[in-house]
């Protein structure tokens, strides 16, 4: 019943009520499809299977799918990839150097010269 090439309505989800082709039979309760829906797998609960067939290969390229439809006269949506987004790279902050001190002129110091009193001696008696 669901092979590949089946035409089906999605029954369920964002995409109900939209033809799609079964492209891939991922298991027994999973198919891949494509069409006026975005490519994605797909629960055979949500799909309604149409009388035709049509000839697809297994994993048909977008490009395949878009003229099977427009020879069918069904409108689809022809959508470019969207381009992912450079993000800014990361740098690592910098610790600052520690800045050198230069040395200074050395000023002249005289010495200091401490000038100690004797202490008086005391007569013994």
């Amino acid at each position: 019943m669901f092979t590949i090439g089946r035409l089906c309505i999605k029954i369920a989800g964002r995409d109900a009520g939209k033809k799609c082709i079964i492209i891939d039979i991922v298991d027994k309760n999973h198919v891949l499809i494509d069409g006026q829906t975005r490519r994605r797998k797909c629960n055979v609960k949500h799909l309604e299977p149409l009388t035709k067939v049509l000839k697809v290969t297994k994993n048909a390229p977008r490009t395949e799918i878009i003229r099977i439809f427009k020879g069918l006269k069904v409108d689809i949506k022809e959508t470019k990839p969207k381009k992912k987004a450079e993000r800014p790279k990361k740098t690592r902050k910098k610790k600052p150097k520690p800045v050198e001190k230069q040395p200074e002129k050395e000023k002249k110091v005289k010495p200091v010269v401490k000038i100690t009193a004797k202490p008086k001696q005391e007569d013994k008696k």
